[in-house]
């Protein structure tokens, strides 16, 4: 019996999908997305992946809901400013761990919140942590610091994006949902995880975990 010839049709399709195959498999050698395996993020990170993965077990209780970081990745350069009109960044706490907290006045949950993040900030609060809370009114201006004032919320450095493009920045790389939120960042501006609503940061839940992160 003598060979048959290949048919030019199911050559072509052939090798069409042996091309696919490589093309993924390289893809897989370059990003890191193979079946046992997914993209490590930004290598100065790394040690914020083990933090997080630390941490973990003591996202409980009145933080239960933070979800822990499962990859290492540098958070964008989020701005904003302070009370005098300043210019800050995220890298001004390059060095220390920070609980970042977007607020508006408009938001009840955040409103609850704030004396608890105020707590946390007094019970922890220093060289090597701080809660940086922004909020993003965008109309009257004036009101968030006179709502403060009101209600005795004090021990918080003031930061505020009138244009809450902080908020559209978190939001662009699946970090904000809704209001508040909140990221707890490592002094090298890593994630280490994100909470979505409101907490008891002054909880004795949160002073462990935050503990636990600055440590």
């Amino acid at each position: 019996m003598t060979d048959q010839p290949r048919s030019p049709v199911r050559f072509r399709w052939r090798r069409t999908v042996a091309l696919i195959v490589v093309a993924l498999a390289a893809a897989g050698v370059l990003y890191g997305i193979g079946p046992f395996e997914r993209n490590a993020g930004d290598a100065a990170c790394r040690p914020a992946a083990a933090k997080a993965a630390a941490l973990a077990p003591l996202a409980r209780g009145e933080v239960a809901a933070l979800q822990v970081a499962e990859r290492s990745e540098k958070l964008p350069l989020l701005t904003f400013k302070d009370a005098g009109g300043v210019a800050k960044s995220l890298a001004d706490w390059h060095g220390r761990t920070v609980l970042l907290n977007l607020w508006a006045t408009w938001c009840v949950p955040c409103r609850k919140e704030m004396p608890a993040l105020a707590g946390l900030e007094k019970k922890l609060g220093g060289d090597r942590f701080e809660v940086v809370a922004v909020n993003i009114d965008t109309r009257d201006l004036d009101k968030p610091q006179a709502w403060l004032r009101e209600v005795g919320v004090s021990g918080l450095n003031y930061y505020a994006d009138p244009s809450a493009k902080v908020f559209q920045d978190l939001k662009v790389i699946g970090k904000a949902l809704g209001m508040p939120t909140t990221l707890l960042v490592d002094p090298a501006g890593c994630e280490l995880g994100t909470m979505a609503g409101p907490a008891e940061w002054d909880s004795e839940d949160a002073v462990k975990l935050v503990t636990a992160a600055v440590d």
